[in-house]
């Protein structure tokens, strides 16, 4: 193994270490019990886009993607500010069926860091079943994309990389075309390669934006339900136990 390779590898695993530690503690410290519990996928309302502060937060608004369903759900929030999580829906019926808007708005999660010493955002939305056709596929789908910028810092920082989730990896692109980004949001496109499930890819064609909420604005009920709770075969991607290893994986340069 080179020592770059091994390096890397040891700050990752410190750095997970210390998440799940901080989370623990929170846990610990937090004024109110958090109890399970899932309600209907409609009944979810979506935290508001709060104005960004920190440098991070502008980062995450400033570089926000848009989305282009063209098969299935559209995006749904997962969880609330009192860390109700979304029940999902059965398989049944047709793709898009029960699963086309509830009328309080939609979500898209973010959480950003530095890796290899470029600064990763993971952008991630939830859909309330991910079916290609009636009776297949399951219930509850999580897909994200990371995007890889030079610097949040910087004046003007730039786009380098993005690598949307393609089922169990990811389709990675160095540089991320430039006729798929709109001023400084990357297009994606939802949909799915019968019998295969859904996933994301980039496109040339534009898409909605959702509400965008960091990991670090959400209620500490919600990052605890999103932490603890189990949504199938969907692995929540931008939870303490996810997070670092996905933005690893999604690394588009070469090594």
């Amino acid at each position: 193994m080179k020592l770059s390779a091994f390096f890397s590898t040891a700050v990752l695993a410190v750095v997970m270490t210390q998440a799940q530690e901080q989370q623990q503690e929170q846990q610990q410290q937090s004024p109110v019990e958090w109890q399970p519990k899932t309600i209907s996928h409609k009944e979810i309302k979506p935290f508001a886009e709060p104005k960004p502060v920190t440098i991070s937060e502008k980062a995450g608004v400033k570089f926000k993607p848009q989305i282009a369903v063209k098969t299935g759900c559209v995006p749904y929030p997962a969880v609330n500010e009192d860390g109700e999580t979304s029940g999902g829906l059965q398989t049944s019926g047709s793709p898009q069926g029960g699963c086309r808007g509830s009328g309080h708005g939609s979500q898209v999660y973010g959480r950003s860091t530095w890796f290899n010493g470029l600064w990763a955002i993971m952008y991630s939305w939830y859909f309330p079943k991910d079916a290609p056709s009636s009776r297949m596929g399951h219930r509850h789908d999580w897909e994200h994309i990371v995007v890889f910028i030079d610097n949040p810092e910087v004046p003007e920082p730039k786009i380098l990389g993005c690598s949307p989730s393609w089922h169990s990896g990811y389709n990675k692109y160095a540089p991320c075309p430039a006729d798929v980004i709109d001023g400084s949001s990357v297009k994606v496109k939802y949909e799915h390669s019968w019998p295969l499930n859904h996933a994301l890819d980039i496109t040339k064609e534009a898409g909605d934006f959702q509400d965008l909420i960091m990991w670090d604005q959400m209620s500490d009920l919600a990052r605890r339900a999103l932490n603890d709770t189990k949504f199938g075969k969907a692995n929540t991607p931008m939870n303490d136990w996810n997070f670092l290893g996905k933005v690893e994986k999604s690394w588009p340069f070469k090594k």
